[in-house]
């Protein structure tokens, strides 16, 4: 299917490239889905976890809330499911409690493809008929949300498929490259000074994102690479997870409560761990994953350094091209990789924690309307990520994204790169 043979002549362009870009990402979303079996994908393994049915459909019921129904005469095929697929949209409507997504049996996976469908033609033929900057950017915004779907769903199943006795492999056919030592850490300094930092520019960006505004940066350094499973499993052997004065007190609380040993995903002896690929050896040289941000900076205190700030991330990974191992290269798990630029993997392999709490910009206003849900009423208690992971799509990611996550959550392809104060 393309835009032109759903009724989108030459002579409208932007009309074209639009509904070509929509469709592109759909039809990426139903790809990642369709390596799943039916029953895979109504699981749902914790109360922060979505089923992968949930995501098809709620990113459908996105569109269909946020463009088809600026229509007063649209008729929704299933006006019931706005209930069931509304995520956290307050000024919408009512929702269906997050921790039973899993209960909702029904509809069908097949009932939410047929939907994903109709409600696809239905906007193609939206953009046909109101080829203007309002359509352009909520379409945008819409493909935008749904990319970030499509690592939620990478992430859901990943830990899904963890708690299933017989560890099914998500994409056992994914590419396995040979393992390369990492470069010697060391430390890439930068001066004091006011710099700039947030959003700037013609694209895309979300609202917390901007504006762009002067800030104060202390001199210090960042590390050239982030911190190693080999690097990890020495903070481990150390007893990091058995010594309270490394841990934030929530940190140290949540370490007892919930049995902390190791990474999410290693094993009990940290010589394998459960990947998208399946269970396999951890590699030395590749950048630890699945740790929350109470486990990022207890290590970084053990190191005898901190996390960065996301003053510092930004504005040292600015001038780099967004390149790395994406959820485009399709191996879904951070490697160890070789580079040659002062800094390396800065984007892609694993999200990286920063001491940044999650908070707005000066002179920040969110978007219009529910849109403004997004991301504004979030910014309590989180802390922010950046750089991407091995499943954030390639042209997702850029330098001034701010992703954010509660400090206890580990799911995520998060990991760490150290900061220091010289």
């Amino acid at each position: 299917m393309t835009a032109r043979s759903l009724g989108i002549v030459p002579s409208a362009p932007r009309a074209v490239a639009l509904a070509e870009r929509f469709l592109r990402i759909r039809r990426r979303t139903s790809e990642l889905a369709a390596r799943l079996q039916p029953e895979d994908t109504v699981i749902q393994s914790m109360p922060d976890a979505s089923p992968t049915k949930w995501h098809l459909a709620h990113t459908t019921w996105f569109f269909e809330q946020f463009i088809l129904g600026r229509d007063d005469a649209y008729v929704s095929p299933h006006p019931e499911w706005f209930y069931l697929f509304n995520s956290y949209y307050q000024s919408v409507g009512p929702m269906h409690a997050r921790p039973r997504r899993g209960m909702l049996t029904r509809p069908s996976l097949d009932d939410v493809l047929d939907y994903r469908a109709r409600i696809d033609d239905a906007v193609v033929e939206r953009i046909a008929r109101a080829d203007d900057d309002a359509m352009a950017a909520l379409v945008e915004l819409g493909v935008q949300h749904e990319q970030q779907h499509q690592e939620l769903l990478l992430t859901d199943i990943k830990h899904a498929f963890a708690l299933n006795p017989l560890e099914p492999a998500y994409a056992a056919d994914a590419p396995r490259t040979l393992s390369v030592a990492a470069p010697a850490l060391r430390f890439v300094p930068f001066d004091e000074g006011i710099v700039e930092i947030g959003y700037d520019g013609d694209g895309f960006h979300f609202d917390n994102e901007g504006p762009r505004h002067r800030t104060y940066r202390q001199s210090g350094s960042i590390a050239n690479r982030p911190v190693t499973n080999a690097e990890y499993r020495a903070f481990v052997d150390d007893g990091g997870y058995r010594s309270p004065t490394l841990w934030l007190s929530d940190g140290w609380a949540t370490v007892q409560a919930e049995h902390w040993q190791r990474p999410l995903y290693w094993d009990d002896a940290c010589e394998t761990e459960f990947t998208l690929q399946g269970r396999h050896a951890i590699d030395p040289h590749a950048p630890v994953c699945h740790i929350s941000y109470f486990e990022a900076d207890a290590f970084a205190r053990w190191a005898g350094a901190r996390l960065p700030t996301e003053t510092e991330w930004e504005t040292m990974a600015a001038a780099l091209p967004v390149r790395g191992n994406l959820q485009d290269s399709g191996v879904f798990q951070p490697r160890a990789t070789s580079f040659e630029t002062e800094l390396g993997q800065m984007y892609g392999d694993c999200w990286e924690w920063t001491m940044s709490p999650y908070v707005s910009y000066p002179g920040f206003r969110p978007l219009d309307g529910a849109l403004g849900e997004y991301n504004g009423k979030f910014m309590n208690g989180q802390w922010i990520l950046r750089g991407g992971s091995c499943a954030t799509p390639a042209d997702h990611v850029r330098a001034t994204y701010r992703n954010f996550f509660p400090p206890h959550a580990r799911w995520q392809f998060s990991g760490l790169r150290l900061g220091n104060d010289r």
